[in-house]
């Protein structure tokens, strides 16, 4: 039996700084490593030679185009019954996982940060990707909000990130889903990783072992069966709540999860946790992998119900076309034409915003996330994956997911996982 488990709100400032380290990892090993969720082969740009005094790039996010307010509250959650399967001396699993939900407009309220101050500084002090003298964003989420119950209760919808990343990654996309109407639970997947702050200011840091890089690396599968045993007790907590056990949510928030409807998506190793999740019997209605390599039983297996899958423009998993037969309800493999992994996470709103800091130029950002212009990749992603949600979680119709389209030249469909013009609907 499971034993209670508990959870605690946890609320800290993001704190930044100008750092001496002026290298930034991005490049082919980057993007290699990580499509493959082996762990982070970074190549450094070389160093930006002395000069005068340069502030801070200050990030932004783009505005999500819903109408719903956002509110958001991180939460510190114990599975008792599990000890940590990756550091032996920690007794329970401990996640933190942010809700994200419609809100009433709350403008003296603080806006979430992108990532928890004692994590952003573990992040940043790296030197990978937007180090110190790059200061990340706040959302457009104000912290604790009082929930917008004026819509009923609403699908939820849980994100899984990368390997080595973190429950932000991609909170471009998360946003625009909750500002229409969704409530979306990030979780950060503790010790896989890549930091995570805890009530207190205790962060803990990524502790997996080297990875090999291979499709039955037993690190991996064990990563995806973690990942699966986080999901199933985060929907556990969430049913709690929803009953009526408040714990320490803002008032009303329980009353807008509708656990009936459930969606999730990931990227990248959260994209194969999504699908593992739901062919483990996680009650998930809906799942979308945002260009992640499948691991474990269900490639095998398959799936009988609704699946995404999002990849870059240079596929190469060979996990999705041996899936895709195996994928009895409806399905669509959609590629983005001018994408790369990480175009699927924030970094594709990001990169070009510090490139110049960074001393990047157009070709290495073009290596990283791809030459389609940012702005429009964000433009499609969010329309794609919201279409998706709404058609599965609320029975709307959804054209851009019926097939090609001119208004969208970059979205293949890909009909087996390998037909190289894309030009087939592979669905159902």
């Amino acid at each position: 039996m499971r034993r209670p488990a508990s959870s605690s709100l946890s609320g800290t400032r993001r704190t930044t700084g100008i750092s001496r380290r002026c290298a930034v990892t991005m490049g082919s090993a980057l993007a290699a490593g990580l499509a493959l969720t082996a762990a982070p082969a970074v190549a450094a740009l070389p160093r930006r030679a002395p000069g005068a005094f340069e502030p801070p790039v200050q990030l932004a996010l783009p505005l999500p185009r819903g109408s719903h307010a956002l509110g958001a509250v991180a939460l510190h959650l114990s599975d008792r019954s599990r000890r940590d399967p990756w550091v032996a001396t920690r007794p329970e699993r401990e996640l933190m996982v942010q809700l994200w939900y419609p809100a009433r407009a709350a403008v003296r309220l603080p806006r979430a940060p992108w990532m928890s101050g004692r994590a952003a500084a573990v992040f940043q002090q790296t030197g990978y990707l937007l180090p110190e003298y790059v200061t990340l964003p706040d959302t457009h989420a104000r912290v604790g909000a009082a929930p917008d119950r004026r819509g009923g209760r609403r699908p939820v919808i849980l994100y899984s990130h990368g390997h080595g990343q973190h429950r932000g990654s991609s909170t471009v996309l998360v946003e625009e889903l909750v500002s229409h109407g969704y409530v979306v639970i990030t979780i950060d997947h503790t010790y896989d990783a890549g930091q995570v702050e805890f009530p207190g200011g205790r962060v803990e840091k990524y502790a997996m072992p080297p990875l090999t890089g291979e499709d039955d690396d037993p690190t991996i599968l064990k990563a995806v069966d973690v990942r699966v045993a986080d999901t199933r007790f985060v929907l556990e907590e969430l049913s709690r709540f929803a009953r009526g056990g408040r714990g320490p949510l803002p008032h009303g928030l329980g009353d807008l999860l509708d656990l009936s409807r459930v969606g999730m998506f990931g990227h990248s190793l959260g994209g194969a946790t999504a699908a593992s999740a739901m062919a483990a019997g996680v009650p998930i209605t809906a799942g979308a992998n945002l260009d992640g390599s499948l691991f474990g039983p269900v490639v095998a297996k398959g799936l009988r119900k609704p699946f995404l899958l999002m990849s870059e423009d240079a596929d190469n998993k060979p996990s999705w076309p041996e899936i895709w037969p195996r994928l009895r309800g409806w399905r669509r493999h959609l590629r983005l034409t001018g994408t790369r992994h990480f175009s699927y996470t924030d970094y594709e709103t990001f990169m070009p915003q510090a490139a110049s800091r960074l001393g990047a130029t157009d070709e290495q950002l073009a290596e990283f996330i791809g030459p389609l212009d940012g702005t429009r990749g964000i433009d499609v992603q969010r329309r794609l994956l919201l279409a998706y949600f709404d058609l599965q979680l609320r029975g709307c119709r959804a054209p851009i997911l019926e097939g090609p389209s001119p208004g969208f030249p970059e979205v293949r469909f890909i009909d087996g996982g390998d037909d190289p013009q894309g030009n087939s609907v592979g669905g159902r």
